[in-house]
């Protein structure tokens, strides 16, 4: 899939008889999508199909009522969940807080001062944030939490973290 599109979260259920969607996201603040104009849900797997918004209600830090062009009823909705939504890489700097863990998506991550690769993916979990990174060819999941995370530097796009010995050996 083209890098040009951030995976922000899922559609996981109507809402009313209109044909609303509930949006569960990991923004890290509220968000109504105002000045987007489209947003892409994933049909199938690498599958992005475009759908234009119509109005964004912001409900909390991680959820948003979404309703889109020609969805007017819950019928027509609930084709679309649970499915995970995508925006532009544009859109996502304009919705993503930067303090937000989703933020940390495209960052280089170093054990030390050891390049360890990208980061792909974020996990969120109530204790701590894995981090799906690139690591020899391979998905490593990485743990940030107090004991591991030394420092994230927006500037530089770079998170840096001191893992537990050999953690990484069992992805080589």
């Amino acid at each position: 899939m083209d890098k040009a599109y951030r995976h922000i979260g899922k559609l996981v259920a109507t809402h009313g008889l209109r044909g609303e969607l509930i949006l569960q996201h990991s923004l890290g603040k509220k968000a109504d999508f105002a000045g987007i104009d489209a947003l892409f849900i994933e049909m199938r797997k690498d599958d992005l199909l475009p759908y234009f918004l119509v109005k964004g209600i912001a409900k909390s830090n991680t959820e948003t009522w979404l309703q889109f062009e020609g969805i007017d009823t819950k019928e027509k909705a609930k084709v679309l969940t649970p499915k995970k939504l995508w925006v532009t890489e544009e859109a996502f700097l304009q919705l993503a807080d930067l303090q937000a863990p989703i933020s940390m998506l495209g960052y280089q991550m170093f054990d030390g001062d050891q390049l360890i690769g990208e980061v792909i993916s974020v996990i969120e979990q109530p204790h701590q944030v894995l981090c799906s990174v690139a690591f020899e060819g391979k998905e490593a999941l990485i743990p940030l939490h107090a004991e591991t995370l030394i420092s994230v530097n927006a500037k530089d796009r770079e998170v840096r973290v001191q893992l537990p010995e050999g953690l990484l050996d069992l992805y080589r």
